[in-house]
């Protein structure tokens, strides 16, 4: 069976995940931790525990269970001011952090709860928070934070010592494809690629690189980025041609969402273009990925997985 170890943070990489378990794959799911956002920053704060959010969120992506027991983790108790809007597999995740002691442990415990098909690493055991570094030298803490202010981001480092997960080291070795799913470069993939010896393992892989692009640009992250804007910045801390093939939406859509992610939020569809990915010598997969889903554009779960799994099959399309 073909391996793959995917980088990523919370809703791209969850997304990505609840295709690639349907496929005959051997899944590693290697997770930020710099999480600090609603429940699961409060949680962080009252009880000085790593990030659970993003964690639950894939360990649940990953999982086999009906449609009942994902209903019951995903629940949150709204009508509770004492539960504070916590969703069940949050506040099961830090029963168990309080029960087990760690990270690894406790992971063990809710996938065998969930029934999780592959595995889940967290990017380290440490409760850290990313900090972003403005070109005035101030420094921004928390990832909320720093997505706020990315515009401003020239650099990013953690605020105490980390020790890398050593699992993740193990995995890139046995792994037949790397790859990095979509998400917020500044918050969800670059807190992997900011340890440079994480980063230079990575470079140095066997395995090729893939890069899942996003859909669409983030404000005063990616104004008015292409396709290859976001494998540059990839490469930036990879190390030059870093990234070997990127998957891209290649069909812009019209819609009454479409208008209003423009004028609400200012996010645009990322544009498609081939000339510059194969001067970087990057290998282009494209098709139509993006569908809606709870009210917001997504990527096709399945039809990227789809692309995944032939790639790994025959090493193309």
């Amino acid at each position: 069976m073909k391996k793959i170890v995917i980088f990523g943070g919370g809703t791209g990489l969850s997304q990505l995940l609840k295709g690639l378990k349907l496929f005959p794959i051997d899944i590693t799911a290697v997770v930020s931790v710099a999480d600090n956002g609603k429940s699961t920053g409060r949680l962080r704060e009252e009880l000085n525990i790593p990030a659970v959010g993003d964690i639950s969120k894939v360990l649940l992506a990953m999982s086999d269970t009906d449609e009942d027991i994902q209903n019951l983790m995903n629940y949150r108790f709204v009508k509770s001011k004492s539960l504070g809007n916590h969703s069940v597999k949050n506040l099961l995740f830090t029963a168990l952090l309080d029960l087990k002691g760690n990270f690894e442990s406790s992971i063990e415990v809710l996938s065998k709860i969930m029934d999780v098909k592959g595995t889940v690493l967290p990017f380290s055991d440490s409760s850290i928070n990313l900090v972003g570094v403005t070109k005035d030298g101030k420094e921004i803490v928390g990832q909320v934070q720093v997505s706020q202010r990315a515009s401003e981001i020239v650099q990013l480092k953690y605020d105490k010592d980390y020790a890398v997960n050593p699992k993740i080291f193990k995995a890139i070795d046995e792994a037949d494809l790397i790859i990095f799913a979509a998400g917020s470069l500044l918050t969800s993939i670059l807190p992997h690629l900011i340890d440079e010896k994480l980063a230079n393992y990575i470079y140095k892989a066997r395995a090729k690189k893939l890069y899942i692009c996003n859909l669409f640009t983030q404000p005063g992250e990616t104004d008015n980025y292409k396709v290859s804007d976001h494998i540059k910045i990839l490469n930036k801390y990879l190390g030059e041609k870093g990234i070997d093939i990127v998957i891209a939406n290649s069909v812009h859509k019209n819609s009454e969402l479409i208008d209003k992610y423009k004028a609400l939020e200012q996010k645009d569809q990322v544009k498609l273009d081939p000339k510059e990915i194969k001067n970087l010598g990057v290998e282009l997969i494209h098709d139509d990925l993006a569908i809606v889903e709870g009210g917001y554009y997504r990527h096709d779960s399945l039809k990227t997985a789809y692309l995944i799994f032939s790639y790994l099959m025959d090493g193309k399309k």
